[in-house]
């Protein structure tokens, strides 16, 4: 018999791991960091000193995983040595949840190495919805499907993306793992109301919520680039979202210019006072 997946605390605060704060975090853990989150693919495999690592960390608080090499909209099949990997992951971890992205990163053998999008269309909602069930029942353990940063649009699309986005989560059962920045940052690329993407999700299905920063190119296109502070735009989209459906587990994502480990926790400590 399998044993109970655990769960995060409903109003837990979480972080990125990241290797510059490993030392930091070594020294004296932050109390307000209730748990972190691993980009799933730097731990597959058989590195023995990231795992060392890992491994000090899950003494000490839940490890949920964050993949980014899923693929789930390709055309290919799901790659399933890969699955195989994620799950002995999420096993060892003993995981609270997986999640990783709505789209497709790789197409004819070749990895772009990117998030990339499809056209929001009603006949691929049974494919997205089939694969993410197939993928949360190898998983044995709830698995969220993140919305991505936006910045093109198909002509082909017949659906609004959180009408995509929530239809394949229901059809397939599973979860949100709802990125605000990312809401923000395609609402103001595309031109819609990122408060009006709320209304379309569910938030007894939403494992988490991720918030980070983002910046404006020189033609005003914000790209989700994780390397801010989060925006106070992003700060209100957030408060709304609490009113609308929390408690729910928050975890700051910063990647790119990462600053010093008590920055981090104080950005990430604001959401406590956003929310009160």
């Amino acid at each position: 018999m399998s044993r109970p997946v655990p769960t995060l605390r409903a109003d837990a605060l979480g972080l990125g791991l990241r290797l510059p704060h490993l030392e930091t975090l070594q020294q004296a853990w932050p109390e307000s960091v209730a748990y972190v989150e691993i980009i799933s693919e730097n731990y597959l495999g058989a590195a023995a000193p990231p795992r060392r690592h890992l491994a000090w960390v899950r003494e000490r608080v839940p490890v949920v995983l964050h993949g980014v090499g899923l693929n789930l909209l390709g055309h290919e099949p799901l790659d399933e040595a890969y699955l195989d990997d994620v799950c002995r992951l999420a096993d060892a971890m003993d995981a609270p949840f997986v999640s990783d992205h709505l789209c497709w990163v790789r197409a004819g053998g070749l990895s772009h190495h990117d998030l990339l999008p499809t056209p929001f269309r009603a006949d691929l909602i049974d494919f997205a919805a089939e694969r993410a069930a197939w993928v949360q029942r190898r998983l044995g353990r709830p698995f969220g499907l993140e919305n991505l940063s936006s910045y093109v649009s198909f002509p082909e699309s017949d659906l609004t993306e959180w009408e995509f986005y929530a239809s394949v989560v229901r059809e397939a059962g599973c979860y949100f793992m709802l990125d605000l920045n990312n809401i923000y940052v395609s609402g103001r690329n595309h031109g819609f109301d990122p408060r009006g993407y709320l209304d379309a999700i569910d938030f007894g299905r939403v494992l988490q919520v991720h918030l980070a920063g983002h910046e404006p190119e020189p033609d005003g296109t914000l790209v989700d680039t994780h390397g801010q502070p989060v925006d106070g735009a992003v700060w209100e989209l957030y408060a709304q979202a609490w009113r609308q459906g929390g408690p729910f587990p928050t975890l700051l994502e910063w990647d790119t210019n990462v600053p010093p480990l008590a920055r981090a926790v104080e950005e990430l400590e604001r959401a406590a006072g956003v929310r009160a």
